[in-house]
């Protein structure tokens, strides 16, 4: 039986698209998840997928706090991500600090919408406790819900969301970099055995290395996105300057777990145990190496 592969179709999945087109479908599906990594987790949870390419952020909280539908098995992305803060065309907000005290649209409770908005507001200095939050489900409603005022803004993905601002659906008020490498691989303990991960992960690795080549990132990945996604060359390009891939996806360093737990941590969105958290619960080493 494939591997059921849940994934957000946007421009970072282009080395997956590849791999998946060459697959065709031998040795996993893909399973599309417009609303993000809440609605990944959830899906891993309900056995609707086995495996999440995912938001670092969501992915590490869930496990925090207490999830056991999946573990940590690789690295996708080594690069943070650009989180835009986004508002509705004629609303009356213009900067980041302009939203202190009002509602937030996120996708979904325990999404990397939501974490992000934690993150903000650490560094805004508000309360984090008296964060306010609207469900969405996905960037459509997300835009609807900043233009009907329900909401006062919410955060995507700068490139996903530049299209709608472009086209005068939306504005951009500022922009959130992710505090860590915002890209992780999780797979379900049982239902993603070893046996059939690890060469989904050692073969993902070789697409995601040639697709982060240099010669590739000149033209061929230009093109590809071009196709798949619509998006403007230059575009494409400012994007490509910013993204890293790993060597090895089936590499996590263990930092990278500590120092995302550190921030969710004091933006008070997960509590730390006595102790202190145990890197080795969040990672399923018999597929991941820790490093």
């Amino acid at each position: 039986m494939p591997l059921r592969i849940g994934y957000v179709r946007e421009h970072f999945s282009s080395p997956l698209l590849q791999f998946a087109e060459a697959d065709g479908g031998k040795t996993f599906t893909l399973v599309e998840c417009p609303s993000g990594t809440g609605q990944l987790i959830g899906r891993l949870e309900k056995d609707e997928i086995d495996v999440a390419i995912a938001l670092t952020d969501p992915l590490i909280s869930g496990i925090a706090k207490g999830s056991t539908a999946y573990k940590l098995v690789g690295s996708y992305v080594t690069t943070p991500l650009n989180w835009a803060v986004i508002t509705g065309k004629n609303a009356p907000y213009n900067s980041i600090a302009d939203l202190k005290g009002t509602t937030i649209g996120i996708s979904r409770y325990g999404s990397g919408s939501q974490t992000m908005a934690y993150v903000m507001a650490l560094q805004q200095g508000w309360p984090t406790n008296e964060l306010q939050f609207k469900v969405n489900n996905d960037i459509r409603g997300l835009i609807d819900s900043v233009n009907d005022g329900s909401t006062s803004a919410f955060m995507w993905e700068w490139f996903t969301t530049k299209p709608f601002v472009d086209a005068g659906e939306c504005r951009f008020i500022g922009s959130v970099p992710t505090p860590w490498p915002s890209w992780l691989i999780a797979a379900h303990p049982t239902r993603a055995p070893a046996a059939e991960l690890k060469p989904f992960l050692d073969t993902l690795s070789t697409y995601v290395r040639a697709f982060d080549a240099p010669e590739k990132r000149a033209a061929d990945d230009v093109a590809f996105i071009k196709e798949k996604f619509g998006y403007p060359e230059e575009d494409i390009t400012a994007w490509l300057k910013t993204v890293g891939y790993p060597q090895t996806c089936a590499e996590i360093p263990r930092q990278v777990i500590l120092d995302t737990l550190d921030v969710l941590h004091k933006a008070g969105f997960v509590q730390r145990p006595e102790g202190g958290f145990d890197v080795g619960v969040f990672v399923n080493t018999d597929i991941a190496s820790l490093v």
